[in-house]
């Protein structure tokens, strides 16, 4: 199985303005077998990035952007402010063609504004975290912005359900008595956009309290994926929970169910695999013997004999045909990992119990130029995949066509030289509207939900 290595200093070699050329072979069309058959964009996209005149996002001619939501400014519906640092996010069907948007805010005990405490929907008092629902007609006018959940901490990504609803995740293992908190953090909350009263604010312990950052489902037999983004080695882990009620709809995973972490038989350490292509059989799945972690972080519990396969920064994860794909955003040696890259995705079947690595960006690249880590991931409606970026320099979301190509598709603005412009920090949250006619991403600081339309679809 061949498949070619996409590095940073590719992915930007005509992007400026312009997008860039990159082919992969073999098996990444794979990572779209989910997704709807219909042409593809030409070779290079859309065309090449047009500096936006407002200095806010810059984007291929014939698509436009409306700022739906920015911090600080007040919420349209139930008081109080936009709060910081938009993440992970979600949209749905709504009434009359319009859509739901549910958004994170990762919010720490730092946050200069904390997500409201709305009543009904605070999981701890002393929390600054959590989520907000915005209302949009079929227009991408907001008609309501509210909380729809709240008192949690560094609500980072999370996943959809089958029947529509969101898994938010808290990113932090901090105990009660620890910066202030009250509860146990690091939990995975529902959360019902259209009616966030019918989910409330009840952390579902039985998935695991640890640093949560994504979850994908399977949507024909209901196993949970989670992905675990630890900031210390050993780093997280790759997880699987059986619920006890599969697919039972809102409030079914409150009914508990197996935790269950990832190992790759003599792999202790993801970072290692370098070739894209590699691929691993007898996937083994650990019961975690503490789930809730109450005396230690479920990575370093005692998993047995050969231990646990870890892997640094484990980020977004998504549902495709008949398997689920996972991000490694980065992993650097100097911070414990085994080995350098700037960016995997991984497939795991679980029919067949294996796992391959897909994708690789680096690590011959240059860190100071932007194109690595890859972060958020979702299915496009043109059959491709759209890919935030976490890294250092300018910010993009990034194209992946079926036919292997990278282009950009959208940059935040950073006239760093230009006194008082905004320093725009990662994107996260891409979505698309369930017509797939809109994409609605954030900014995470200052934090910025746009919706952006234009010829998606061909």
């Amino acid at each position: 199985m061949s498949e070619a290595r996409a590095t940073r200093r590719q992915i930007l070699a005509r992007t400026g303005a312009s997008a860039a050329a990159i082919a992969f072979t073999g098996a990444v069309s794979e990572l779209f077998s989910g997704g709807p058959a219909v042409a593809a964009p030409s070779r290079r996209g859309y065309g090449p990035l047009v500096p936006d005149p407002a200095g806010l996002l810059d984007l291929p001619k014939g698509f436009r952007y409306r700022v739906l939501s920015r911090e600080g400014d007040p919420l349209r519906s139930g008081g109080g402010r936009v709060p910081s640092n938009h993440d992970g996010m979600a949209a749905f069907a709504g009434r009359r063609g319009g859509v739901h948007l549910v958004r994170n805010h990762e919010n720490r005990v730092t946050a200069a504004i904390p997500v409201p405490h709305a009543e009904g929907l605070v999981y701890d008092p002393m929390g600054k975290g959590g989520c907000t629902a915005l209302e949009l007609d079929a227009e991408n006018r907001v008609l309501s912005e509210r909380v729809a959940l709240s008192g949690t901490a560094v609500n980072c990504a999370g996943g959809r359900t089958p029947w529509n609803t969101w898994l938010s995740c808290e990113e932090t293992e901090d105990r009660a008595g620890t910066n202030g908190y009250t509860k146990d953090h690091g939990y995975v909350f529902e959360v019902d956009g259209a009616d966030p009263r019918r989910t409330g604010a009840v952390p579902l312990t039985a998935m695991g309290r640890f640093q949560h950052e994504a979850i994908a489902i399977d949507p024909h037999h209901g196993v949970v994926y989670e992905t675990e983004d630890a900031f210390d080695k050993p780093f997280g882990l790759f997880y699987r929970f059986l619920p006890n009620r599969p697919l039972g709809g809102t409030g079914s995973l409150r009914a508990g169910g197996a935790l269950e972490a990832m190992r790759v038989p003599d792999v202790p350490d993801l970072s290692v695999v370098q070739e894209p292509g590699a691929c691993f059989t007898g996937i083994e799945w650990v019961p975690v013997p503490d789930p809730s972690a109450r005396h230690t972080p479920v990575r370093l519990q005692d998993f047995g004999r050969g231990g646990i396969t870890h892997a640094q920064k484990l980020e977004g994860c998504y549902w495709s045909g008949d398997c689920v794909y996972f991000v490694s955003s980065y992993a650097r040696v100097a911070e414990g990992s085994g080995a350098d890259h700037f960016g995997q995705v991984w497939r795991y079947e679980p029919r067949r119990c294996r796992l391959t690595l897909v994708v690789v960006f680096g690590p011959a690249t240059d860190i100071q130029l932007p194109g690595e880590s890859p972060d958020n991931i979702t299915l496009a409606p043109d059959g491709g995949l759209m890919v935030c970026e976490d890294g250092n320099g300018a910010q993009h979301v990034f194209g992946l066509t079926r036919r292997g190509e990278v282009y950009a598709m959208a940059r935040g603005r950073q006239d760093i030289g230009k006194p008082g412009a905004p320093e725009w920090g990662e994107f996260a949250g891409v979505t698309f509207a369930p017509d797939g006619r809109t994409m609605y991403v954030n900014c995470y600081t200052p934090g910025t939900t746009f919706a952006v339309t234009g010829p998606f679809v061909r």
